[in-house]
């Protein structure tokens, strides 16, 4: 059985703009001067409450708040998470020829369960995946790479690409001894070069055209 296994933001879907407008709702209420796209998006990858911490040691808030700032944060977020969020380019129609092409597809994040599935259900894509990890659902997170490898046992696959934009993911991918597809237009800072990958490319048409060979 062949499986694709994805992150989520960055890699599917730009989340970025609908994530600063609610970490700068919070900011607000808390009378601090809002952050911009490039620094919260630097910030993205480890989890809604590691990007909180960042978030509070960038403008000097007192690190005491930084269970209701993540609450805070998660609530403007669900209340409007696919306002500014679109695709990129190629994702509905890579997801429609792996699922009829019998592959097998899941979701393993660290954004948090329940923003995932409403996300996955607000674009119409829920339907394609069979297993979805965020990064509530275990008690470990991504780079650990526990996730991903429930993501793998829970689907059955025995061969497996797992298709992400960061650091972080490929970390996980190279843990779990996981062939790793790396979108190169998603929230890394690190040169392409520098991160162990088995394919680079910057619109899903392209992976689609490759995916013969990597699995």
């Amino acid at each position: 059985m062949k499986s694709v296994i994805f992150d989520l933001d960055g890699t599917l879907i730009n989340s970025a703009p609908d994530i600063l407008v609610a970490v700068n709702l919070a900011l607000s209420d808390r009378n601090v001067e809002p952050i911009d796209l490039e620094t919260l998006t630097s910030f993205i990858g480890n989890g809604l409450p590691h990007l909180v911490l960042l978030t509070m040691e960038h403008v000097g808030l007192p690190l005491s708040e930084h269970a209701e700032m993540s609450a805070k944060t998660l609530r403007y977020y669900n209340s409007a998470s696919a306002n500014l969020t679109e695709f990129y380019d190629g994702v509905p129609e890579l997801l429609e020829y792996l699922d009829v092409s019998g592959v097998t597809m899941g979701i393993c994040t660290n954004k948090p369960y329940e923003p995932t599935m409403d996300i996955l259900q607000k674009f119409h894509i829920a339907k394609y995946f069979d297993i979805v990890i965020g990064g509530d659902s275990l008690p470990q997170r991504k780079p650990d790479p526990t996730p991903l490898q429930k993501a793998i046992d829970t689907l059955g696959a025995k061969k497996v690409l797992y298709v992400g934009d960061s650091e972080v993911d490929a970390e996980t991918a190279l843990r779990a001894r996981v062939p790793f597809a790396l979108f190169t237009r998603g929230y890394r800072t690190t040169p392409v070069d520098d991160l162990p990958h088995v394919i680079a490319f910057d619109d899903f048409s392209k992976l689609r055209a490759k995916f013969d060979k990597l699995l």
